[in-house]
Parts: structure tokens; C-alpha cells; sequence
């Protein structure tokens, strides 16, 4: 029996190596798509079938995507959390999904597996599920991108593509070299001024990419399923942090109106110079 064929987006990223180890240690046969700028030492160390492209161009992934490919994975995704990305994130959330629905319909695709977020859920302040209303759409610009990113899907499954959403909460594991990891790092070296006030949700990366897996072989089309895990807040990350390392961490937790306060002010300095600021609007939102 021939092993099955997946075709990746986003296989440089967190999730995607995680995915790309795990498919490959199944058994399938895996292309991956990389930009031509992309570090590929990592992914390199994986049995797979390198392409160059961009989920942007329709061209590239004409010539990248198998045909009758068995399964899809599209990871790739923008996370910024900065105004300044808002042109470049519509272009990589929303148009490049549609881009990947129209090539994976016209490749024939068996299944559509779209690694989407909860943010789609927009900023909720208590319990919810796949049957919550979708609120992002009214939200920033990453929530917002999101949800207009499952409406490009909702339209290919109209067209018969065979989808299935997946929506992770924080992801947290290995070849997390961002905001995450940064966190951990700042925590542990007490060079966190103030704790954020708020708490979130956390997934483990290898139960995440499990499900990617099972959503490819029972999947139900056009089902969101979330992928969360335990809730803690940030002191008590910090705290975890310390006790890990058997070390004093920072203990002060900062106030909401502070920081996004400051987070304003960041926004309005990166006006003036252009560049990301440390603290955005969105993000301080995101922790408060």
C-alpha cells in the first residue's frame, strides 16, 4: 500500500516542523513549500520534498501542489500583532488562503486541513466553543484576518472542497523560537519589569500537530474543532518558571490600564519611526 502524500505550508514555523517530524515519522510522503529566502536547517533534517514559492502566488503553488495530493496542511499564517502589518498580514492570511482553496480544488486535493486560531473567537472574557459566535471579525487586525481567512475556506467547501478548521489556543513545545519562548526566557532571567495581568489558554505543540493528523484521516468538512488545553495566568507561568529552575522570579503584576496605555503610546512612536514597536495595542489587549 503506498504511504499517503501531504503537501505543507509553513513547514519552516513552529507548528509546521512540529507537523513535518510527525508526518514523517508516520509514513507520509511530504512536500513541503518554503520561501526563497527561508532557514531551512531545520526542515532539511526531515525525509521531505523541498519546493520554492509563496502561498501569494498562484503561480508557485500551481507548480508546487501534487495532484490527488491526499491531505493539505495549511499552516502558514502571519501572527503580527502590530497595526504597521496590516496590508502584509490581509495578504498572507487572507489572500493566501484563498489562493491555497483555489490550487488544493484544482489539484484535486482528498483533504483540506486549515490551521486557523481561536482568535476568531475574538477577545472572550469567559468559556467557549466551536459553537461560540465568531467575534474577530470585529476585533484587531490578526483576529480579523483570521475569520475572513475560514470564510475563504467555508467558500471552497461550498466549490466541494473537503475542509476541516482547526483553531489552537497558545501553543507552547519545541522549535518555538517567538513570543512563547521569549516569555519563558524573559521570566527566567527576571527581566520581566512588570507580569501581564491577564491568562490564557495553552496547547501543547505535539498534542496540536496530533490532531492535524487526525483531523486529515476523520476530520468532519467544515468543522472547527479547538485546540486548547490547561488555563493558567502569566504570574503563574512565572511562578512555574521559577520553581522549575529553583530560582526567585518577579512577582509584580502589572495593571491593565497601564499596559495598554503603553501599549498606545508604543503604537504612536512606531508612527514616527517606522519601526515594530516592543508593545503594541493589540498585544497589550492580548495579555490584559
Amino acid at each position: 500500500m503506498p504511504n499517503k502524500t501531504a503537501f505543507v505550508t509553513g513547514g519552516t514555523g513552529f507548528i509546521g516542523l512540529n507537523l513535518v517530524e510527525q508526518l514523517t515519522q508516520s509514513g507520509w510522503e511530504v512536500t513541503a513549500l518554503h520561501r526563497p529566502n527561508s532557514r531551512l536547517t531545520q526542515l532539511q533534517k526531515y525525509p521531505v520534498r523541498l519546493v520554492e514559492g509563496a502561498i501569494e502566488d498562484p503561480a508557485s503553488l500551481d507548480r508546487a501542489m501534487p495532484e490527488d495530493v491526499d491531505a493539505v496542511f495549511h499552516v502558514a499564517g502571519d501572527v503580527s500583532l502590530w497595526s504597521g502589518h496590516k496590508q502584509r498580514q490581509w495578504r498572507t492570511n487572507v489572500e493566501g488562503t484563498r489562493n491555497m482553496v483555489a490550487t488544493a480544488l484544482a489539484k484535486r486535493a482528498r483533504k483540506f486541513v486549515h490551521t486557523s486560531s481561536t482568535a476568531v473567537y475574538g477577545m472572550q472574557t469567559g468559556p467557549f466553543d466551536e459553537t461560540s459566535a465568531k467575534l474577530g471579525k470585529n476585533s484587531f487586525n490578526y483576529q480579523n484576518s483570521k475569520t475572513a481567512a475560514e470564510e475563504e475556506v467555508a467558500k471552497g467547501i461550498a466549490q466541494g472542497l473537503d475542509a476541516v478548521l482547526l483553531n489552537p489556543a497558545n501553543v507552547i513545545g519545541r522549535y518555538d523560537w517567538g513570543t512563547w519562548s521569549q516569555f519563558i526566557r524573559l521570566a527566567a532571567n527576571r527581566q520581566l519589569f512588570r507580569i501581564p495581568p491577564g491568562r490564557a489558554c495553552y496547547a501543547d505543540v505535539g498534542a496540536v500537530v496530533r490532531a492535524h493528523l487526525a483531523a486529515a484521516e476523520k476530520g468532519r468538512t467544515g468543522h472547527n474543532y479547538i485546540l486548547g488545553g490547561n488555563e493558567a495566568s502569566y504570574a503563574e507561568i512565572v511562578q512555574m518558571v521559577g520553581k522549575l529552575l529553583d530560582q526567585p522570579t518577579n512577582t509584580v503584576v502589572g495593571r491593565p490600564l497601564v499596559l495598554r496605555g503603553a501599549g498606545r503610546v508604543s503604537e504612536w512612536l512606531s508612527m514616527l519611526t517606522g519601526k515594530e514597536p516592543r508593545i503594541s495595542q493589540e498585544s497589550a489587549a492580548l495579555v490584559s
